[in-house]
């Protein structure tokens, strides 16, 4: 994309205050992550630019204030990854989500998977929610959640976990399941 149109554009969309934090979704950028999110929904306006086929003349990045991308594939334009940004940040405005609480214990929330969901029936084609679910042990329920946030983490996104600072308690939890699990 030339420089004089999208820089025009980018001059535009940024007049009024606060000005916007302007973001480039390019393959470039810094990768996207539920932390980035985060940061983002705490900006009072942010301003996505999103290339298509070979990106931007190169010029248009003094123009931004950060480059994002959202993995490492290629996509033929960038309003998927500016839709996935938007998607990931909106839903962290307060009042976006009904219950804020439910924001907690979420995938990437600490660094780790979110653990299972079950719904009623209690069982379904002979698959049974965890009792422990069903015990009003809340604490028990509470260590459970935790445990399987490790294990699934564990499974199937170790390398979460090589750069999560995890506590003893969870380090504890983790021998538990590497005895377990084998």
């Amino acid at each position: 994309m030339r420089a004089e149109p999208l820089v025009a554009a980018i001059e535009a969309a940024s007049e009024g205050l606060p000005a916007p934090r302007r973001l480039l979704l390019s393959p470039r950028g810094r990768r996207f992550r539920q932390a980035v999110a985060e940061e983002l929904a705490r900006e009072a306006r942010i301003l996505l630019v999103c290339g298509r086929y070979e990106g931007v003349d190169e010029r248009v990045r003094h123009f931004v204030d950060d480059e994002l991308s959202i993995g490492d594939y290629v996509l033929a334009g960038g309003e998927t990854a500016a839709l996935a940004v938007v998607e990931a940040v909106t839903r962290l405005l307060p009042g976006f989500i009904g219950n804020a609480g439910s924001l907690e214990e979420e995938s990437f929330r600490g660094g780790l998977l979110e653990y299972p969901q079950y719904t009623r029936p209690e069982v379904f084609r002979e698959l049974a929610v965890p009792a422990i679910l069903l015990s009003g042990d809340h604490q028990a329920i509470a260590r459970w959640r935790r445990k399987q946030r490790l294990r699934l983490t564990r499974q199937r996104r170790p390398d979460l976990l090589e750069t999560e600072r995890l506590a003893e308690e969870d380090r504890e939890l983790l021998r538990e399941i590497e005895r377990e699990d084998g």
